[in-house]
């Protein structure tokens, strides 16, 4: 859906403002049901490693976002987890996305943060940090309500999905 980014990521930039768009119109009433406007909530939408492999739940993943460098939301932001239908994927721990609302993540000593996307629970020490994945083929978003300007601007965009096994 969108436009590319780097990294495999993508986005959309005329969200509930498609106007004669009817391609993006689509895709997003097909992936999304509804969006709001840019200035609203920005998506990022990735189904692929930093290589352009499919994100598979047979692979363990991280995504680290550098100090500072969360996404930039005057209210708050959010990294979900679909399943190849666009739905949350059930899991043992019932978390379907990790961002702001998580008052227990655990940074890095250099102020980054690093969150583990794969089907068996990290260490107890990561276990904070954990998105559950299905053990089939997912998605990942990110969305950033009430973006900052940097991300409407698409001066920030997110870091790579590190497929680490």
């Amino acid at each position: 859906m969108g436009y590319p980014l780097k990294y495999n990521w993508s986005t959309q930039g005329n969200g509930a403002q498609f106007g004669l768009d009817y391609l993006t119109r689509t895709a997003c009433a097909k992936a999304n049901i509804f969006v709001n406007k840019p200035n609203e909530t920005k998506y990022f939408y990735q189904d692929k490693d930093m290589k352009g492999d499919r994100l598979k739940g047979d692979h363990k993943y991280t995504v680290t976002f550098e100090k500072g460098n969360v996404p930039p939301a005057k209210g708050f932001w959010s990294l979900t987890l679909y399943n190849e239908y666009h739905f949350f994927a059930p899991n043992s721990i019932n978390r379907f996305s990790l961002g702001t609302k998580n008052k227990d993540l655990k940074y890095n000593p250099d102020g980054s943060l690093t969150l583990y996307v794969q089907n068996t629970p990290p260490s107890d020490d990561k276990l904070s940090n954990w998105l559950p994945a299905p053990k089939e083929v997912f998605s990942l978003y990110i969305r950033c309500y009430w973006p900052e300007d940097r991300v409407i601007k698409e001066i920030w965009t997110p870091p790579a999905v590190v497929k680490v096994n």
